[in-house]
């Protein structure tokens, strides 16, 4: 898919397929310069944005190698406990890999 993010904004509407959010993803990281960028690109084209916006952040994270601490830090405040402890889990047992 080869069309820009602009572009998807004038047509496209809620479609939870792969085929329907996954190109979006990818669009969405690759026309951006960071990983807030990312995220606000996949949003900004509306629809499953929740999903397209999972999926690219994945993937800018990884890219990137970060997320501005402002952001993880106010997502970590809406998590319940629970959650909060399972991802300090997770990213004790990554950083352990590293």
């Amino acid at each position: 898919m080869n069309i820009s993010i602009d572009n998807i904004r004038t047509w496209y509407s809620f479609d939870a397929s792969c085929k329907g959010s996954v190109p979006q993803a990818i669009r969405s990281f690759l026309e951006s310069n960071s990983y807030e960028d990312t995220v606000r690109n996949a949003i900004s084209i509306g629809g499953d944005s929740d999903t397209i916006a999972c999926m690219a952040g994945g993937v800018a994270e990884a890219y990137y190698q970060e997320i501005p601490e402002y952001i993880t830090e106010k997502a970590k405040e809406l998590l319940p406990v629970e959650m909060k402890e399972i991802l300090a889990l997770f990213y004790a047992k990554l950083d352990n890999k590293r």
